[in-house]
């Protein structure tokens, strides 16, 4: 696989094992503003796509007015600040995926629709950030994924090429970034959506394990 310089990995689902804090947090916000809270399972649907949109899909839907939204989504991110690393740990065998792609000269990167704040400090605190060339959430200016924009700053910020570069993640989001971004799209399988659902997305190829995607690079 040496025609690839460079790999961007999604963060939760694909890196660290974060739904049942995200989930747990949600629910906490859900109950106290008098809404039902969702099965933790339930999550697996409403993540990936930005704490914003995380709200709205958990609020019912004759309860998500913009004030609503408003007052839910400034909850989220207070109560998930507190919480976010309460059972959040990285899956099994990703230090080694890790360890495997800077041995062979990977430059990699981490690019999330989670906070671009959250998604600092849950780097520094579960994975080694020094070696990662870039990691970014979302910001402000920058478009979240799909837009394929965050993913090709990222690789010029790496100095590749989009065709060098794989973009790992476990979420159809995900898969339809690297192909809009002409990147070499992989799906997670530990994560949180099927091999339906990612090949469906356009993933290249599947990885059962982090294990299985070390031996392929």
């Amino acid at each position: 696989m040496s025609r690839f310089k460079a790999i961007i990995f999604d963060l939760d689902g694909t890196l660290l094992d974060s739904m049942a804090d995200i989930a747990d947090s949600m629910n906490m916000v859900l109950e106290k503003a008098g809404f039902p809270p969702h099965p933790v399972a339930a999550y697996r649907y409403f993540i990936g796509d930005g704490m914003d949109v995380l709200v709205k899909r958990a609020l019912p839907e004759d309860r998500r007015r913009p004030e609503n939204l408003k007052i839910c989504l400034a909850a989220m991110q207070k109560v998930y600040s507190r919480n976010w690393a309460a059972k959040t740990r990285p899956y099994p065998g990703i230090a080694s995926l890790l360890n495997r792609c800077e041995a062979i000269g990977l430059k990699m990167g981490i690019l999330s629709n989670k906070p671009d704040d959250a998604t600092q400090a849950t780097v520094d605190h579960f994975l080694l950030p020094e070696i990662f060339a870039a990691v970014h959430g979302a910001r402000p200016n920058i478009p979240k994924k799909p837009d394929p924009l965050g993913a090709e700053l990222m690789a010029g910020q790496m100095g590749v090429e989009p065709e060098e570069c794989i973009f790992m993640g476990d979420m159809p989001v995900d898969m339809q970034t690297a192909q809009a971004a002409g990147m070499y799209p992989v799906g997670a399988l530990w994560g949180l959506r099927t091999s339906h659902e990612l090949s469906e997305a356009g993933a290249k190829l599947l990885a059962v394990t982090p294990a299985a995607l070390a031996e392929w690079l």
